[in-house]
């Protein structure tokens, strides 16, 4: 008698079966890429010029020769709809001609020479129409503005501790690697070289669970509360009714700051999630796409908030602030950002997302459940994903327990060898306003097709 193991619905041999046959037919278009893989990758660690792009579940990286539109082309000539767009670094398309033109012309004005420009000034105005008032600086990454945001908080607030939500992801700042273990905040498990006591200086609740945020909160310790408006990094989980304005109701009446990072969620339309459902937070943080790609990110606060830093630095003695690195907020940057924010950024655009988006979304679910699949879609703005799993979910804990990675891997290869890339992390999928519908419908086919060879 033999046990018919499934995972995610899809028997386990079967899934092992297509797993073998799918990483042949990926090798067998990629003859050029693998050999120039085998002569090249040796000078990097781990082979790759970037850690995480081995967390690609192809049998080996793709090499990418052009990148236009919503479209990749491989060193194999190999043309893929691309729904990745770089984790939403290219959310509005691969370079953008706005953006492409700006580059073009501040490259014949200088790369970096760490004092501000016409143009700085100019995007500082479009950010504050694009987002709200806030007082900006300028950062690389989001990481950066995550970790400089908290300084602040840190600073206005005297409080040692920010509180994050179990399975976010705010890059990589060390005090928003915890988790919720045995329902006590500890260092995610994954950190490496980590010997500083990560409970000192940060908390972890569950998202969508306001007692124990105020729990939390009661300890006065917080700072802030640093949050996605909807978990991202992990099997997307969106908030549940009044879960946003209780956190800032709670922020508030507890003495802490509500910073909120939307370097996924400017997906939502624009001025991103905050601007869209009126959300008031004390820090706003974005990056990603906010200059069309080039490594760029910005966090703004609030008119109290900026004075009260401003107070904090008079009693400072001069010194290293840690923050700040001297390529930020170059020329580049700020020419990128005029481009994207005034001509990329745009009602019109945001509309054919959400057009395209909701397109996505419909034929994804029609195919779940043409096939009877335990799975569903969720989405947010242009931001798509499918669940291999039952949903609506509602924490951290619940996205993690969705995750299935073994099925994942198998179906991110058969809808490559498709022609479709989506995203190596959680089955996120972008629509940019140069996506066309008929890459929509290819990338439906490539999923009903995929999920017909699994479930037959």
């Amino acid at each position: 008698m033999t046990t018919d193991t499934r995972i995610a619905g899809v028997p386990q041999a079967r899934l092992a079966t297509i797993a073998a046959r799918e990483a042949e037919v990926y090798a067998a278009a990629r003859p050029r890429t693998r050999a120039a893989l085998d002569r090249g990758q040796g000078a990097y660690l781990g082979g790759v010029p970037m850690h995480w792009m081995t967390d690609w579940p192809m049998p080996f990286p793709m090499l990418v020769t052009q990148a236009r539109g919503a479209r990749l082309t491989d060193l194999d000539g190999n043309r893929v709809e691309d729904f990745c767009l770089g984790d939403t670094g290219s959310m509005f398309g691969h370079s953008p001609a706005p953006v492409a033109r700006a580059i073009r012309a501040q490259a014949g004005r200088g790369l970096t020479y760490m004092l501000p420009t016409e143009t700085a000034l100019d995007a500082g105005d479009l950010l504050t129409r694009v987002f709200g008032d806030f007082r900006w600086q300028i950062a690389t990454t989001a990481t950066d503005a995550n970790r400089f945001a908290l300084r602040v908080a840190r600073a206005v607030t005297g409080r040692p501790k920010v509180l994050v939500f179990n399975g976010c992801y705010h890059g990589t700042v060390d005090d928003a690697m915890v988790e919720l273990r045995d329902g006590r905040t500890a260092p995610r498990r994954g950190l490496v070289g980590q010997v500083e006591d990560l409970t000192l200086v940060a908390a972890c609740a569950e998202f969508n669970d306001l007692a124990s945020v105020e729990a939390a909160l009661a300890q006065g310790d917080i700072a802030a509360i640093l949050t996605e408006p909807v978990m991202t990094n992990s099997c997307m989980v969106l908030p549940q009714p009044g879960f946003l304005e209780g956190l800032r109701d709670l922020a508030t009446r507890h003495g802490a700051l509500l910073i909120i990072d939307e370097t996924h969620t400017i997906s939502s339309g624009l001025g991103g999630y905050a601007r869209v459902h009126g959300l008031d937070p004390d820090i706003l943080v974005v990056g990603k796409c906010v200059a069309g790609g080039v490594p760029t990110a910005v966090w703004g606060l609030r008119a109290p908030v900026a004075q009260a830093f401003a107070r904090y630095n008079d009693t400072r003695a001069p010194g290293h602030s840690g923050m700040g690195t001297t390529l930020s907020a170059n020329p580049m940057q700020f020419a990128c950002l005029k481009a994207t924010l005034g001509e990329v950024m745009t009602p019109a655009n945001y509309a054919r997302m959400e057009r395209g988006a909701a397109r996505l979304q419909a034929g994804l679910a029609r195919a779940i459940a043409a096939h009877g699949a335990p799975w569903h879609v969720v989405r947010v703005g242009a931001r798509v994903e499918f669940i291999c799993a039952p949903g609506p979910l509602s924490n951290g804990t619940q996205a993690a327990a969705a995750h299935m990675p073994a099925v994942e891997a198998v179906l991110h290869t058969m809808l490559l060898n498709r022609g479709v890339l989506i995203a190596p992390f959680h089955n996120m999928m972008l629509v940019s306003p140069v996506t066309t519908r008929a890459q929509i419908d290819r990338l439906i086919a490539a999923f009903d097709a995929a999920l017909t060879d699994l479930f037959a």
